[in-house]
């Protein structure tokens, strides 16, 4: 097993319904319905029909289906195009596919003792940057309507 693989020890399958909480010890995979709190030591993944309603509680989590409750998760969440979650985020790492749906609030990185202060410098020049891009994105998209409406 490399280093980065996550060892499945528990599978909740795809016809599977658990009512209450569920605890486990290392990582799990949810590819039926909880409806309840999930709390696991390591990782979590929803696969695609997996649903959980109720919280999530472990170090990373992984959802390819549907959430509707809060994720309280460490080190880092990570949603798929096939995700739907519903519900406030916690955790230090978040990946959202475009193709994903997540509607609630994300809380991120809250020990600021951790990290460095931004260098002001390097902000102003980050925001000359995307200014920068904007302006040329926008006369980029000026310049295509002109030329469609010459064609008209």
């Amino acid at each position: 097993m490399r280093k980065n693989e996550t060892q499945i020890t528990t599978i909740i399958g795809m016809n599977a319904e658990c009512d209450g909480d569920f605890k486990a010890e290392g990582s799990i995979r949810i590819d039926g319905t909880v409806n309840g709190g999930v709390t696991v030591t390591d990782t979590v993944i929803v696969g695609a029909s997996g649903c959980i309603n109720g919280d999530i509680n472990s170090k990373k989590v992984i959802i390819g289906g549907e959430v509707y409750g809060n994720l309280n998760v460490p080190e880092k969440v990570e949603l798929t195009s096939t995700a739907r979650v519903i519900g406030d985020i916690t955790t230090n790492g978040l990946v959202i596919d475009e193709q994903a749906i997540f509607q609630g609030s994300c809380n991120m990185n809250q020990d600021t003792s951790k990290r460095p202060k931004p260098n002001r410098r390097a902000v102003k020049e980050m925001q000359k940057e995307a200014k920068s891009a904007i302006s040329d994105a926008l006369k980029d998209a000026e310049s295509a309507s002109a030329g469609e409406s010459d064609q008209s």
